[in-house]
């Protein structure tokens, strides 16, 4: 008597195991706090560029604040495995006060 897998498997049809819903939960928080940084990022840099912000908190509070938020973005970034940073710099228009902040070329 042979064995035979079962005819299901062909269709398509994943098995879930306590290990691969456990898998899927991690990376959609990961995605989740990435997005989450990212978006602090953006708040971050719209003050940075408003102008009466500047006035009421004073340039360096807004330049430190940015680049703490960038900083901590960078570090979500490269803890998934995200080492190149050049796209997001010129996506989101990161101001080179900033990046210079951070010790970057």
């Amino acid at each position: 008597m042979a064995l035979r897998p079962p005819q299901n498997l062909n269709t398509g049809f994943r098995f879930e195991t306590g290990a691969s819903i456990l898998d899927a939960e991690i990376a959609a928080e990961k995605a989740a706090s990435l997005g989450r940084a990212g978006a602090q990022v953006e708040r971050a840099l719209a003050r940075l560029k408003d102008p009466q912000a500047g006035e009421e908190e004073g340039r360096e509070a807004l330049l430190k604040a940015a680049a703490h938020e960038v900083w901590k973005f960078f570090i979500q970034r490269e803890a998934l495995g995200m080492r190149d940073q050049r796209q997001v710099i010129q996506n989101l228009e990161i101001p080179r006060a900033v990046l210079v902040r951070l010790g970057a070329r």
